[in-house]
């Protein structure tokens, strides 16, 4: 299998890899990188819960192959937070009550950042699409959006 040399930046992070041609995002995520929040659910890009942000979108990280990854800028639910502090984003996953299991929550957060970022006051059904990507066994829906209400009424994205 052919290889290729990549370098891109995850959380920040520069990072310089020999990918397989036919190896995803989401593997050297959790593989290489050992940045296990991202999750495989579907490993079709159906359920989210391998949600990134790549190059300020939110993607499916099963969806990308490693050989693509050369010059992006990749932020993983783990680059959410500041050291040991928590981003507004997951304190209002926790205070809502958003979560369940958790094996959803970091692309739920991911497309969630993603849509506050380009979208500070985002209404209701803009939540709702934005999110219709991640699929949620446990919770519902109701408290994830809630919880996405509560970050935008803060102003918390506001520029």
């Amino acid at each position: 299998m052919k290889e290729y040399l990549v370098k891109f930046f995850v959380n920040d992070e520069p990072i310089e890899l020999r990918v397989p041609a036919n190896r995803t995002l989401l593997s050297v995520l959790r593989e290489d990188l050992a940045l296990t929040g991202t999750k495989e659910g579907c490993g079709a890009g159906e359920c989210g819960a391998c949600t990134v942000i790549v190059d300020g979108k939110a993607v499916n990280a099963c969806l990308i192959l490693a050989p693509e990854l050369d010059g992006m800028h990749i932020e993983t639910v783990e680059g959410l937070a500041k050291g040991s502090q928590i981003s507004p984003l997951q304190e209002s996953f926790i205070e809502h009550m958003a979560l369940q299991c958790g094996f959803c929550t970091p692309g739920m957060l991911m497309s969630a950042e993603s849509l506050l970022r380009d979208n500070p006051h985002p209404t209701r059904d803009e939540i709702k699409k934005a999110m219709s990507g991640n699929l949620c066994r446990c919770t519902g829906y109701k408290k994830i959006v809630e919880a996405i209400e509560a970050v935008a009424e803060k102003g918390v994205y506001d520029k």
